[in-house]
């Protein structure tokens, strides 16, 4: 078989596939040819454009619309930061050795850090008890909450729950619910 056929064949299934698909079409697309979506082609106006003032100003305020749209939707993607909650354990990059705040540092000698300390509070001289690294290649473990963090203070704190507590909260009510129900053949 020759390369050529080979190509051609190729390209036939491509087109045969890209036809298959929906919403495929062999013309133009429309939205080219339409006034309103002029913001997407060449910023010089027509002679269409130059002899209609009010389309000029209409064209303006379509602009306007569209840049406002434009904004808005960077402001959203801005409050797209998800809540970050630290779970009071730090871990050694190259040791893997968990500091965690509630225990302390039991194997320091001496006892020096309590239980209750926080990582930051820790003497800037305080290294990793099994490595002996600084305090600074230690990374802080933190918990993604689910959620945009300007949200986190409505309703009823549910939207401060992990996704771990929400799995439980609704396969919980799931799992209560249907024994309930599964109580009212007992009653019979």
């Amino acid at each position: 078989m020759s390369s050529k056929t080979l190509i051609l064949q190729t390209f036939t299934v491509a087109v045969l596939l890209m036809a298959a698909c929906e919403g495929f079409s062999t013309q133009p697309r429309a939205f080219a040819t339409q006034k309103t979506h002029r913001f997407f082609m060449s910023s010089e106006p027509t002679s269409e454009d130059r002899s209609d003032p009010m389309a000029s100003a209409t064209m303006d305020a379509e602009t306007q619309k569209q840049l406002e749209k434009m904004r808005r939707a960077q402001e959203l993607r801005e409050q797209e930061v998800f809540m970050k909650k630290s779970l009071g354990k730090s871990t050694c990059k190259n040791c893997d050795w968990v500091y965690d705040e509630t225990k302390g540092d039991v194997m320091m000698i001496g006892g020096m850090v309590q239980p209750g300390t926080p990582f930051a509070d820790l003497p800037s001289n305080w290294r990793c008890p099994v490595c002996r690294a600084s305090k600074d290649s230690f990374e802080e473990q933190v918990e993604e909450i689910p959620g945009f963090a300007v949200n986190q203070g409505y309703g009823f704190g549910t939207n401060a729950w992990s996704s771990q507590q929400k799995n439980l909260a609704v396969f919980g009510g799931l799992a209560a619910f249907f024994v309930l129900f599964l109580s009212g053949y007992a009653l019979n």
